[in-house]
């Protein structure tokens, strides 16, 4: 293997190194981002089902649905 084709090699394995660490960053931020719009996304669930559950287990909705039943 002549020095041309070692430096050749070398080269490629550079830019090669460099577009793996770009796109693992870009990754990252990506996957943090997403992470982030679920964690809110979760949080609002949380909000609405607390919500629901204070609604059901109100007496005046268990007395309505009783009367609806008759």
């Amino acid at each position: 293997m002549g020095p041309f084709e070692i430096a050749a090699l070398a080269i490629i394995g550079g830019i090669s190194l460099s577009a793996y660490k770009i796109y693992h960053g870009n990754k990252n931020n990506a996957d943090s981002r997403e992470l982030d719009e679920l964690k809110t996304e979760q949080e609002r669930i949380k909000q609405r089902l607390a919500t629901l559950e204070s609604i059901v287990t109100d007496k005046s909705y268990q007395l309505k649905d009783q009367i609806n039943r008759l």
